[in-house]
């Protein structure tokens, strides 16, 4: 089990008319298709803890509020094969219980499904921290999992 979560159990992607995002615990995922033969020069990405603006040869392709706070030190971005931006924004608040629903405050939502799905990763994922022994990467999961899933933290051992 040396393979991250998210390598071993698949992503949750929300598509959006530029490419798609998703989300771990920690992390939310922007990938962003752009004509090949792009250069890095030719991108123009700002990355702020509640905002970010993405522009490619003067044409702005992504901008807005973002749904949450992220680590403003820890976003990076990358360009892939000259036509793939992927940015990564490591979550502030990074529990269970803050499932993105939206990359932006008023854009780019996930579907009912994809936000129940979405939500059933994270969960799964809090579980397997918690217990390292175990392989959650396969389960699956029903019942109480919205916020998180249930609270075992007071049970004694």
């Amino acid at each position: 089990m040396s393979a991250p979560f998210e390598e071993r159990s698949g992503v949750v992607p929300c598509g959006t008319p530029w490419g798609r995002w998703y989300q771990t615990l920690e992390e939310v995922f922007i990938e962003v298709r752009v004509p090949p033969g792009t250069r890095a020069k030719d991108v123009h990405c700002s990355l702020q803890s509640r905002h970010i603006a993405l522009a490619v040869g003067g044409r702005e392709l992504l901008q807005g509020k973002l749904f949450d706070s992220t680590v403003t030190d820890e976003g990076t971005w990358t360009l892939e094969d000259r036509q793939l931006i992927r940015i990564v924004l490591m979550k502030t608040n990074r529990d269970a219980g803050n499932c993105w629903t939206s990359l932006l405050e008023n854009e780019y939502a996930a579907d009912p499904w994809v936000q129940d799905q979405m939500q059933r990763k994270l969960t799964l994922e809090r579980f397997q921290r918690e217990n390292p022994g175990f392989d959650f990467s396969g389960a699956e999961i029903s019942g109480n999992y919205s916020k998180g899933g249930p609270d075992f933290s007071s049970l004694e051992k």
